[in-house]
């Protein structure tokens, strides 16, 4: 049975920050280890700063109908890795094969990052998607695989897990292929609800009428022909290219023609998207050259001819 004992060293070795818990080189299921990918997940239990890891002694003990250790590591509020085993783990099962991981025992093809957040109600925070791509990074090098061998539990689950949440995998695969190829990647996320980062007038309302919203709620106002348009303010770290994503909930009565505007080094550019269909996750309006510094650089307008609610609900920044 292989095991992976240089894991500590090779994540602290990509900067994140390492805690071991027990005998962690020899905690570990019987049958094959012999890694080729890593797969991410998450815990399905609430973090918080107070709460970084509620879901840290499952994990490393297991459940009634599942003995631990079932991840190699687990993520916390805080981007600190908790390393748990060096060896197989319960945590994948029975693989469908995604990408270039085949299908057979997941357990023995992938190493596993439990992130802690309850991916209905919470999305993994910056610093939980910073280090688990860095580390992802880190491993894949250390195992001589491309960062098309990082996949999430819902690509590869043959029982219809929806694992990581809130996440697009392809830009977290491209996010690996940056980082392995020497680039530092760097996301922020402002919802409506984050203080001090969103801002609009009293036009524009609060509801929580779809499930496909992120967070707790969102915002909506009728489309008019004015410039009333809600922005969301970002600290952007450098002068460089950015993937701008927007989230959604869609709505048969929504806005079909919803202006995105982001400000970018040579001006304003708008995006147009259809805000019926194609909610509930992470969508690209392409990649732009912003200005560093704090400021507005992304906006919903309610300048639209299409009838329907206008929507302004998430919007994430990943440096590219």
């Amino acid at each position: 049975m292989a095991t992976i004992p240089w894991l500590v060293d090779v994540l602290r070795g990509a900067g994140v920050q390492v805690v071991t818990h027990g005998d962690w080189l020899n905690r570990m299921r019987p049958g094959d280890f012999n890694p080729i990918g890593v797969l991410w997940h998450h815990t399905a239990a609430t973090s918080s700063a107070s709460n970084p890891h509620p879901a840290l002694n499952i994990c490393i003990n297991g459940r009634s109908d599942l003995p631990g250790p079932l991840c190699q590591a687990l993520v916390d509020y805080h981007g600190v890795f908790h390393v748990i085993s060096a060896g197989r783990c319960n945590h994948a099962g029975v693989s469908r094969g995604s990408g270039p991981i085949p299908a057979g025992d997941g357990n023995t093809l992938m190493i596993g990052w439990e992130i802690d957040y309850n991916g209905v109600s919470q999305e993994m925070t910056a610093a939980q998607y910073n280090a688990s791509i860095a580390a992802t990074a880190a491993v894949l090098k250390r195992l001589g695989k491309d960062a098309s061998y990082a996949r999430g539990h819902r690509e590869t689950s043959t029982t219809g897990k929806i694992d990581p949440s809130f996440i697009d995998l392809n830009s977290m695969r491209a996010d690996v292929a940056a980082k392995m190829a020497g680039g530092s990647t760097w996301s922020a996320v402002v919802d409506n609800s984050t203080a001090g980062r969103f801002t609009a007038s009293a036009n524009w309302g609060t509801s929580s009428y779809s499930a496909q919203r992120y967070g707790t709620d969102y915002r909506f106002a009728n489309p008019v022909a004015a410039s009333d348009a809600a922005w969301y303010k970002f600290n952007v770290p450098a002068t460089a290219n950015y993937r701008v994503d927007a989230w959604w909930p869609a709505v048969s009565g929504y806005n079909s023609a919803t202006p995105y505007i982001v400000s970018t080094t040579t001006g304003n550019r708008t995006i147009i998207v259809d805000q019926r269909v194609t909610g509930g996750q992470w969508r690209s309006l392409g990649t732009f050259t912003l200005p560093a510094g704090d400021a507005n650089r992304v906006a919903v307008s309610r300048w639209s001819s299409a009838p329907g609610l206008v929507i302004a609900d998430a919007v994430r920044l990943t440096r590219v």
